[in-house]
């Protein structure tokens, strides 16, 4: 443990400590990823650690919250006023894609953890509240945050897992349907082929709601 610091004198704060646990994970995966390997980075004894952070499972809340804190979300939760909820949920999404493309091996937490950490709360604020100052009915403004980010979480968990196959190709005599929809899927993972999915989201709750979606700005 020579050379290490220890306690206070460390220098450390549970900002730092996430920053750092992300930039493991980032490198070397989650399946690597423990206290000392973190310690060994930071270049500081483990208990130092455990000063700010208690143990290995609120180290992972502390990397997943990080990462959502990179969310563009307005800080007091209130959309502007004239950005219909088709189009704030379409931001959230595109920002939740972004970050997941940053952190392909840090997007499973975000996944596979409860967040409830300020910047998840925010995001879910200011999406709800466009959605009741829209007029949509309380019960689909409940049921949204749920349909939106299981969506999410399911379409980019696909898409950033790093040992996942391009899309097959098909014997059009065995299988002459999925062969001719082939070239559809060519956008697979793109941008574009969110918008589309999202299309279908959103038009659901939208119907659901038994209110006209708003259209989106160009």
């Amino acid at each position: 443990m020579t050379g290490r610091a220890r306690g206070t004198s460390a220098g450390l704060d549970r900002t730092r400590i996430a920053a750092a646990a992300v930039a493991l994970v980032d490198r070397d995966g989650l399946e690597r990823f423990g206290v000392r390997r973190l310690a060994d980075e930071l270049g500081v004894d483990p208990m130092s650690i455990y000063h700010h952070v208690k143990g290995k499972a609120a180290l992972l809340d502390a990397a997943s919250e990080a990462v959502l804190a990179e969310l563009d979300v307005p800080a007091a939760g209130d959309p502007a006023p004239d950005v219909p909820w088709q189009d704030v949920a379409r931001g959230l999404a595109h920002a939740y894609r972004d970050a997941a493309a940053r952190h392909p091996r840090v997007f499973p937490l975000l996944v596979t953890r409860a967040q409830t950490s300020p910047a998840a709360l925010a995001a879910l604020e200011v999406l709800t509240t466009a959605m009741r100052r829209d007029g949509l009915p309380d019960r689909v403004v409940a049921d949204a945050p749920m349909v939106l980010f299981g969506f999410l979480n399911g379409h980019l968990l696909a898409r950033t897992v790093e040992d996942r196959s391009p899309v097959p190709t098909f014997d059009p005599d065995e299988h002459p349907t999925l062969a001719a929809l082939a070239p559809r899927w060519a956008d697979f993972g793109s941008p574009a082929e969110l918008d589309r999915m999202l299309d279908a989201v959103l038009a659901g709750l939208a119907r659901q709601a038994e209110v006209r979606p708003r259209a989106t700005r160009s």
